[in-house]
């Protein structure tokens, strides 16, 4: 069901205040604009400080008056996740909005994270978790928090199979989907947690369609890709693919636990629309032996 607004006019955000991880380039980068557009105080959380300060001078170039920061953040070290929610939480400012974005998109090679994940498991979902909890005292003392956590639309190509949640046998494709299947389950399970715990959270899920961006640098599908970017209801710009996250972080009548994606044709473009929950996502007992198994995975903890 195609939602009335699919502009997503965003209101005043001033006095909010919004974390936008992988906020240097691609989606991230323009989620972090468009808050500042509006007003709200965005800290840019970033692996690379360079390219963390050619961020900050590309939106200051449209919007002068923007509140910018950024912090680092490598969601690939633990320790790194621990490190920004402690100094976050000693400054005591309440968060409004976490946008947990950053990810890497099937590298060739399997890799692992400094604490011996699965990259892809470890920066795109299991970093993201971590940082939520790390960052929930300041969520929690926000007037109406809200955590959005970004999938894809290949989500639906995943399994959760926690046997080889690490990816020991490595397929590019299947462990990049699986980490965003494991980010649209994070943020059904938070949602539910949040309902019967009173935590006050609101927690969405949202995913961009297919985007041009620079996410799949060094794929060896990026040529085919780029060969099929002219077609228009195959791709779509950074712009419009950040209105299912930006509709999720701002808009009044987004609703916690829904998945937002774009309205057009399999999901890839136009707009915004309740999207496709796959049906891994909707095993309850999946999720919750997810959450467990990321509890122990990172030692993060959600107590209140």
């Amino acid at each position: 069901m195609a939602l009335p607004n699919i502009e997503v006019v965003v209101g005043d955000l001033s006095g909010t205040r919004v974390l936008v991880t992988g906020a240097s380039s691609g989606l991230g980068l323009e989620l972090a604009r468009r808050f500042a557009v509006a007003g709200a105080d965005v800290l840019l959380a970033v692996r690379n400080e360079v390219k963390g300060q050619a961020a900050v001078g590309h939106i200051q170039a449209s919007v002068p008056a923007a509140k910018l920061r950024t912090l680092p953040l490598d969601l690939a070290s633990l320790r790194s996740v621990a490190e920004l929610g402690e100094s976050l939480v000693a400054e005591g400012r309440p968060l409004d909005i976490l946008v947990n974005n950053a990810g890497v998109m099937a590298p060739r090679r399997r890799q692992v994270t400094a604490d011996g994940h699965e990259l892809q498991v470890g920066g795109n979902y299991l970093g993201h978790f971590a940082l939520t909890a790390h960052l929930l005292p300041l969520l929690a003392a926000a007037t109406a928090p809200r955590i959005v956590s970004m999938s894809s639309v290949h989500s639906v190509l995943a399994r959760t199979d926690l046997d080889d949640f690490n990816g020991a046998d490595y397929r590019p494709f299947r462990q990049y989907a699986r980490s965003k299947l494991a980010m649209l389950m994070f943020a059904r399970e938070l949602h539910k947690r949040s309902t019967a715990g009173g935590w006050g959270l609101s927690s969405i899920a949202a995913h961009p369609g297919a985007v041009i961006t620079g996410l799949g640098a060094g794929n060896p599908l990026l040529l085919i890709n780029r060969m099929t970017y002219k077609v228009p209801f195959l791709w779509q710009r950074v712009d419009t693919g950040v209105l299912p996250a930006l509709y999720a972080a701002t808009s009044p009548a987004a609703e916690s636990g829904a998945f937002y994606g774009p309205a057009g044709p399999m999901e890839r473009t136009r707009g915004v629309q309740l999207a496709k929950v796959p049906s891994p996502a909707l095993d309850e007992g999946a999720s919750r032996d997810l959450w467990e198994l990321s509890v122990k995975l990172t030692g993060a903890s959600f107590s209140q």
